[in-house]
């Protein structure tokens, strides 16, 4: 039984077929298929169950399975300790965000954290939903994760940095556009740009929506924010979004954002693994986004200045 055995057991098993990780590591299904057996004999139990698409763990298999991607966190993690105690300022951060995560809440933060520490390589990687960054947490393949927060999930710790409030994003000439605000109540039922359906953010959204015995209609779908905004400029429909940092100051061009004051501001910031894990620079770098967003420096749009609420400090 070799590390490399467990480490290509738990692929399968997250992956849930043979010829998926084979491509990802770029050898032949057979070559997988030799490091699951080999296990099997080694155990003297059947660990995967074949599917019509794909495999399954057997009990026997989530056992291991688990007890492996913990002890390949564990051992990931002492050795990027040790490069860290080596190379001291060296190293590297590996960050999960979304299309515009770095756009808005790091783009000054990387600036800062760039300045300070020059030789730690930072590492940013999209991914597609709040389960994949927790699953790469979780097996030492990511450092951090920015999200939106959500409900507690096992061996994943959660921080708050900000809350972000609601807006009705429009074109100039809508009727809605002069206004100060608007009371989601009167959005009942209007045709609006639908966020991500299956994203954290659309789930809060239509949460904070149904405690006001709201329901929104849609008619045109997106895969990100700024996505929405864009139509919502072009006067393809109208959309709720996020008031996130450095929003164009609204007012010369064609977009209006309008605040939407009784829906409950969305919570974004980290997920880790471990927070006493975090090696130094990852930790460093945490703190910085967090320090730049709680001080409103990231992005110089007035929505960011008055909108965005800092969260408490945590202790």
């Amino acid at each position: 039984m070799t590390l490399d055995d467990l480490r290509v057991f738990v692929a399968v098993c997250r992956a849930g077929s043979l010829s998926s990780v084979a491509r990802d590591l770029g050898c032949t299904q057979s070559a997988v298929s030799q490091h699951v057996k080999r296990l099997e004999r080694e155990t003297g139990v059947a660990l995967l169950e074949r599917q019509p698409r794909g495999v399954v763990p057997t009990q026997a298999g989530r056992v291991l399975e688990a007890a492996a991607a913990e002890g390949i966190s564990g051992l990931d993690l002492a050795i990027r300790q040790l490069r860290d105690l080596v190379d001291g300022e060296s190293g590297y951060v590996r960050v999960a965000t979304g299309a515009t995560t770095v756009r808005h809440f790091m783009s000054e933060a990387v600036v800062a954290f760039r300045q300070r520490h020059p030789k730690v390589n930072l590492e940013f990687r999209t991914v597609s939903s709040g389960r994949g960054s927790f699953d790469a947490l979780a097996d030492g393949t990511l450092d951090l994760a920015w999200i939106t927060l959500g409900p507690p999930v096992r061996g994943i710790e959660q921080r708050a940095v900000v809350e972000l409030p609601w807006v009705l994003a429009v074109r100039a000439e809508d009727p809605l556009a002069r206004r100060a605000a608007v009371d989601v109540g009167e959005l009942s039922g209007v045709r609006l740009i639908r966020l991500p359906p299956n994203s954290a953010s659309a789930a809060h959204l239509d949460a904070g929506c149904a405690e006001l015995g709201v329901r929104f209609a849609y008619d045109t779908s997106v895969a990100d924010w700024d996505t929405a905004l864009l139509l919502a400029e072009l006067g393809v429909g109208r959309a709720v979004v996020p008031a996130v940092p450095g929003l164009p100051v609204p007012g010369d061009g064609d977009l209006r954002l309008v605040p939407l004051p009784g829906l409950p501001p969305l919570p974004v910031g980290w997920a880790v693994r471990r927070w006493e894990a975090l090696s130094p620079p990852a930790r460093a770098f945490a703190d910085t986004v967090t320090e730049s967003c709680r001080r409103g420096v990231t992005g110089v749009g007035r929505v960011h200045r008055r909108g965005v609420r800092p969260l408490p400090e945590e202790g």
